[in-house]
């Protein structure tokens, strides 16, 4: 590293945000970056490390630790330390596929292992990240690469989330004829739709698509495979198919009530927020969703914390974020040492807002919702909730929450949120290709592959997987991406 003792002369400095106030009156992105010599200072901090845990991307106690796309992050560093912000772009784009979307949206697994974390703040490799992407569009030196000579094969990727995008983005540079269908009335998936604005500008969406498209990728929106096209069809007209459609089958909640006006999945009122918000610029919040009314989110992760944020933002009188697990302990413990994913208590943007807005934090642990109550037109009014303690089942050896008796509670519900993650893919659609799955509806292929049990169909990201990391999709496409290749062609550069 250029500066070696970087890591002893600076402390880590965040970029600023905009105030709780300010910020919960509209969907605009609220984290803004550090002047370009303050993010030099940051790079500065990298150990340059003998072992970079922050790119190993391995598993640790079943956990993820450090970056799954292997970026080298020592370089990149180093690189934004000594001002080189083309050669750090260029250095990112060798491993990463889209910087402007993790740099928002990834839970930094990279920082979660740096060896700099381990008796001080880690480095702030996201924001390095995020002000060399920013410099390398504000340059014009992101392109995306149009090949000079195509290969007369044609692939089709069905969803257009980050794995679907990540597998047509280098299919395409390798010069294969490249469709993307997506269900929805506009590209981006879980990206467009299941992220609020306010953490992902869909603008930053928009101008890689439109680079894609330039490139050669054709994107095709409305397009519901497996419903409005028939697989058999796309196999007649392609010579590989990529199934990149997500975990999108939401896990339900089974008790009395749950029929009850009111009661929505997390994902579906995201969607319907995000749609409507972009259909008129923004210029009108959709508050009649939220507004008024007393909220219950059930679910503490990702999606739960943006459900709090975005009802906050349409004018919820209260919101209510059940747990059902135990509060995580403010700092590791010796089971959770580091490298591995700490296991600690994160205060996100909305639980903020929400303790500036109503005073406290809208989280309570160890609880969940036994029945809901309606009122005589059929809307949900009110939830009995229910505390749950640890029990270990004697047969599995498993620890289990099971209702406290004599716990209930009864709290006021205007709108249910159900956020409480994804079982798998959808049956529809690996049943209309013949694909086999796992016991977790997951596409089932070899370890390590990527290629389905019907030939010349393969698939990539949550659907492969389960429910993962925005990071973790880039990845998979990358991956899936080059087997497709290596499959058509007889070798791979990839």
């Amino acid at each position: 590293m250029g500066k070696t003792t970087g890591f002893l002369e600076y402390e880590r400095v965040d970029g600023p945000v905009r105030s709780e106030e300010e910020r919960i009156l509209d969907f605009l992105e609220f984290h803004k970056q550090l002047p370009f010599e303050k993010q030099r200072e940051q790079a500065a901090r990298c150990m340059d490390c003998g072992i970079p845990f922050c790119q190993a991307g391995a598993t640790i106690a079943g956990m993820a630790s450090g970056c799954p796309l292997h970026n080298l992050v020592p370089e990149v560093n180093d690189l934004v330390y000594r001002g080189k912000m083309e050669e750090a772009y260029r250095r990112l784009s060798v491993t990463h596929s889209f910087p402007e979307f993790t740099s928002r949206v990834c839970p930094a697994l990279c920082e979660a292992a740096c060896t700099c974390g381990l008796h001080d703040a880690p480095v702030a490799t996201k924001e390095n990240e995020k002000s060399v992407i920013e410099y390398a569009y504000a340059h014009d030196l992101v392109k995306e690469i149009t090949p000079e000579v195509r290969t007369g094969k044609k692939v089709a990727v069905i969803g257009s989330g980050p794995s679907g995008l990540a597998t047509a983005q280098l299919l395409n540079r390798r010069g294969h004829e490249v469709t993307v269908y997506e269900r929805r009335d506009r590209i981006g998936g879980l990206l467009r739709y299941g992220i609020p604005n306010m953490k992902l500008d869909k603008s930053v969406i928009d101008r890689r698509i439109r680079l894609m498209e330039e490139a050669g990728v054709r994107f095709v929106v409305n397009a519901d495979v497996g419903k409005d096209i028939l697989p058999g069809d796309l196999e007649k007209e392609y010579d590989s198919i990529v199934l990149a459609c997500g975990a999108s089958h939401p896990r339900d909640l089974n008790v009395p009530g749950r029929d009850a006006k009111g009661i929505r999945f997390a994902v579906d009122f995201l969607t319907e927020v995000t749609k409507r918000g972009l259909d008129n610029n923004w210029e009108e919040l959709p508050r009649d969703l939220a507004e008024g009314k007393d909220v219950i989110v059930i679910g503490g992760g990702d999606t739960g914390n943006d459900c709090v944020g975005t009802c906050i933002r349409l004018g919820a009188k209260s919101v209510t974020q059940l747990e059902m697990m135990p509060k995580p302990s403010e700092e590791r413990l010796p089971s959770n040492p580091w490298p591995e994913w700490p296991r600690v208590l994160k205060t996100d943007y909305g639980q903020e807002e929400a303790i500036r807005k109503f005073g406290e934090d809208p989280r309570v642990y160890q609880t969940t919702v036994k029945e809901f109550i309606k009122d005589k037109k059929g809307n949900v009014k009110e939830a009995i909730l229910v505390s749950l303690k640890p029990q270990r089942d004697e047969k599995t050896g498993r620890m289990n929450m099971v209702p406290v008796e004599g716990s209930e509670k009864k709290v006021k519900a205007g709108l249910v949120l159900i956020a409480a993650g994804f079982l798998g893919s959808e049956n529809y659609v690996t049943e209309s290709f013949g694909v086999e799955v796992d016991g977790r509806t997951n596409v089932k292929t070899e370890a390590g592959k990527h290629a389905t049990s019907k030939p010349g169909i393969y698939v990539a990201g949550d659907m492969h997987r389960g429910q993962s990391l925005v990071v973790r999709a880039i990845a998979e496409g990358r991956e899936t991406a080059a087997e497709v290749d290596l499959a058509l062609m007889g070798y791979s550069n990839l």
